[in-house]
């Protein structure tokens, strides 16, 4: 983080603000932990401070403190257009385009104040003032760490900002098994676990708070898994009539495209979920080794990320867009067998 932004931070939050923090739709463990973790840190000092998300997030983040306090705009986009339309500053933390925050788009397009971005993802745009992007970080969570101690405010770190970045960080980097975890990112880990982040109790409840139905649609997404060794791929498909019939809630799916890297050889893992309400079919890409499914994303499925994990959508049915996916193949199959 460099001194520039440190100091434009420090201007902006030296007076006091009226101050909106908003994730990306569909918020996960990184989204909402640096959501919390930076709403923590700016009620600490004193700030008037509120979280917006666009829709709800997963069961297994609603332990984090702070979550009760948490405006979902899907549910009360009244109070959330007043906050957003009396906002000093705004901050966009965990996306880099506008276009990641569903109905809150126009809102944000509209609003006359200063937006600062804090974002680890590829390719940012430019709408905000202040812009702290660095695609080498592990996840949000920790360049809002990088922002605090570069505020020289880390006294400020209570065991509930703490264990709101731990959360964040642990999630995105898969237990911190993703090459995007750093020797920094652990020193940064070790301090938040100083400053009373219970680690123990953020793996527990992410992780072991399974329902028997998730379980039994991990079962059919794994049975449903095709393996296409002539490009070291494996795909999932869930059609909407098997989420109803495992009584599918928000977070549900979370990690079931990893399975497919746990694989001998697979280096390229997707998984297809049909979305009837939306009309859309979502697409998690990941892939290991120097394969970009950002790129692939973005080329292809109106989507983006990190080189190595990334998000997209496709508006055709599940069969046309998992028949269009293996039509794509053949032209990656030097990079997929490098």
């Amino acid at each position: 983080m460099n001194l520039e932004i440190t100091k434009a931070i420090k201007t902006l939050l030296n007076v006091p603000q009226k101050i909106v923090i908003i994730p990306h739709k569909n918020p996960d463990g990184d989204a909402i932990g640096s959501t919390l973790g930076l709403w923590h840190y700016l009620k600490n000092k004193g700030q008037d401070a509120t979280i917006i998300v666009p829709n709800d997030f997963p069961k297994f983040l609603k332990w984090m403190p702070g979550t009760e306090q948490i405006i979902i705009f899907e549910k009360d986009a009244s109070t959330a257009r007043q906050l957003i339309n009396k906002a000093t500053v705004i901050f966009t933390l965990d996306f880099n385009h506008l276009g990641r925050i569903g109905q809150l788009q126009p809102l944000l397009e509209d609003a006359s104040a200063t937006f600062v971005m804090i974002d680890h993802h590829q390719e940012p745009d430019d709408y905000a003032k202040i812009t702290y992007s660095d695609v080498s970080m592990s996840s949000t969570c920790e360049m809002v760490y990088n922002v605090i101690e570069g505020l020289n405010d880390t006294e400020c770190i209570t065991s509930e900002l703490a264990i709101s970045l731990y959360t964040g960080i642990m999630t995105d980097t898969g237990s911190f098994k993703y090459s995007s975890t750093t020797s920094r990112t652990h020193t940064v880990v070790a301090k938040l676990i100083e400053k009373g982040a219970k680690n123990t109790e953020a793996h527990n409840k992410v992780y072991d708070t399974n329902t028997p139905s998730r379980l039994h649609l991990l079962g059919c997404a794994l049975k449903n898994m095709v393996i296409l060794e002539e490009f070291n791929t494996a795909f999932i498909t869930l059609s909407q009539e098997e989420l109803d019939a495992y009584e599918y809630k928000k977070g549900d799916t979370e990690g079931f495209v990893n399975y497919g890297l746990t694989l001998e050889g697979i280096v390229f893992a997707v998984i297809f979920i049909e979305n009837k309400e939306e009309g859309i079919i979502k697409i998690s890409f990941r892939s290991e080794g120097d394969f970009s499914v950002n790129e692939f994303a973005r080329a292809h499925f109106n989507g983006g990320g990190h080189t190595n994990a990334a998000g997209g959508r496709s508006d055709v049915s599940l069969e046309d867009t998992t028949t269009l996916f293996k039509s794509l193949l053949p032209q990656y199959k030097a990079d997929l067998n490098a």
